[in-house]
């Protein structure tokens, strides 16, 4: 069964769940792989650095929340945008177009109640044979680490937020 494709998660309170999904697309594209990333939350205004490279390295990327939850102007806007970011990610999981998937944020679809566990599990379950998943977020539901082949739990330590220091570039974006 080696090559059966695997399901990755990265979870937890810690930074790094989103970087360490973007270290494993460029050892994918740098594999041949035909890779895609579904961003759920961060919005058209958050031009990562992970997202400039994957624009120049010809990976899909598809940014379609508008924004951080606690940034939101209208919450019932963002939630119909990330269950439409849903139906996309269900989609392509399915398509067989993708070696690779990365679905980042998408647990917080979950934990703030805009798509059910089970059809998120579903979906991931009875994605293309081929399609290996890499899932980021707090808070994965039980029934998703269940799912998943690894599942990785970042946990803080300590976070130059704490002490008021801003995200800068280049090291968180």
């Amino acid at each position: 069964m080696a090559d059966r494709s695997l399901v990755l998660v990265n979870t937890g309170d810690g930074k790094g769940k989103s970087s360490a999904a973007f270290g494993v697309m460029t050892r994918g594209w740098a594999r041949g792989w035909t890779v895609g990333v579904i961003q759920f939350l961060k919005g058209g205004a958050w031009k990562t650095g992970e997202q400039k490279l994957a624009e120049q390295l010809g990976i899909d990327w598809h940014t379609l929340g508008d924004g951080f939850t606690w940034e939101s102007d209208d919450l019932d806007r963002t939630a119909e945008l990330g269950r439409l970011a849903f139906d996309k990610a269900r989609d392509d999981l399915a398509s067989g177009r993708y070696d690779l998937l990365i679905l980042d944020e998408m647990t917080y679809l979950v934990s703030l109640g805009w798509v059910p566990v089970d059809e998120v599990v579903t979906a991931v379950r009875d994605r293309a044979p081929a399609t290996n998943v890499v899932i980021t977020g707090r808070d994965a539901p039980p029934a998703l680490v269940e799912l998943a082949d690894t599942v990785t739990e970042m946990r803080k330590v300590k976070h130059a937020y704490d002490r008021g220091i801003e995200a800068r570039k280049g090291i968180e974006y």
